[in-house]
C-alpha cells in the first residue's frame, strides 16, 4: 500500500467525478489535487487547484499536471455529444490524450471510469469506443491502470435521460432479479463508484485491472 501525496483528475463535473473530488479532498493522506475542467467549479473543495483548459491543448500543459495519480472520470453520450464524431472525442481521444500527459508525468497510477460492456469488437458504438479505449491505454508505460467498468450508474443529473430515469426507477427490483454471474449488470450509484475510487486511489498493486459493477460495489463497501 502508497499513500499519494497528489492527484490529478478530469471529468470533475461529472456525477461520479463530483463526488470523488469531495471524498478524495477530505482523505488525510492526499496532500493536493489537480481538477481539470472547461470551466470553473464554482465551490472548490479543500486541497483543490482548479486548471482551467481546453482539452484540445491538453498536451500543451504538461508541465502544470503533474502528480502521483491520474483519474479520469470523463464520459458522455452520443444524443448529448451530438454526434458519434463528438462522442469518440470526449470517450477516446480526450482520455488518451490525458492518459498519456500521466504517462509523461511519471505516474505511478491511473484510473479510468469505462462501461460494462466495452468490446473493440462490439457491434454497438458506444461500447466499442470504450473497448477500443481501454485496449489504447494497455500500451501505456503507467505501473498500475484501474479500469471501472460500472452497469447504469445511479444518481441524479444536472441533464435529464428518459431512458436512465425508468432504468433508475426499476433498478432495486432488478438488482434483486440480477444474481450469481448476472450480478455484474446490477445498478450502482454514483457515490459507491466514487468511494470504490477512493479507496482505490490509496492502493498500490501494480499492473492492469479491470473492475466490473459488482466488484465496485465489493470495494466500495469495504468497512
Amino acid at each position: 500500500m502508497i499513500y499519494p501525496t497528489d492527484v490529478c483528475m478530469t471529468g470533475v463535473t461529472g456525477l461520479v467525478g463530483h463526488e470523488l473530488l469531495l471524498l478524495l479532498a477530505h482523505i488525510d493522506e492526499i496532500k493536493s489535487i489537480k481538477a481539470i475542467s472547461r470551466r470553473p467549479l464554482g465551490r472548490i473543495p479543500p486541497k483543490t487547484d482548479n486548471i482551467i483548459l481546453d482539452f484540445e491543448a491538453l498536451d500543451k500543459h504538461q508541465d502544470a499536471l503533474q502528480a502521483t495519480v491520474f483519474i479520469c472520470c470523463l464520459g458522455t453520450t452520443i444524443k448529448k455529444a451530438g454526434s458519434q464524431e463528438a462522442f469518440r472525442k470526449v470517450d477516446y481521444d480526450y482520455v488518451i490524450q490525458f492518459a498519456k500527459v500521466a504517462e509523461k508525468a511519471g505516474a505511478q497510477k491511473l484510473l479510468v471510469i469505462s462501461a460494462l460492456g466495452a468490446d473493440p469488437q462490439s457491434g454497438i458504438f458506444y461500447n466499442r469506443v470504450k473497448g477500443e479505449m481501454e485496449e489504447a491505454l494497455r500500451g501505456l508505460k503507467i505501473p498500475q491502470i484501474e479500469i471501472f467498468q460500472p452497469s447504469l450508474i445511479l444518481g441524479e443529473r444536472k441533464e435529464a435521460r428518459r431512458g436512465e430515469e425508468f432504468a433508475q426507477k426499476i433498478s432495486p427490483l432488478l438488482n434483486v432479479l440480477l444474481r450469481g454471474p448476472l450480478k455484474k449488470y446490477r445498478a450502482i450509484s454514483a457515490t459507491d463508484i466514487a468511494r470504490a475510487m477512493a479507496i482505490a486511489t490509496l492502493n498500490f498493486h501494480p499492473g492492469f485491472h479491470v473492475y466490473k459493477s459488482d466488484h465496485i460495489q465489493r470495494i466500495a463497501d469495504q468497512k
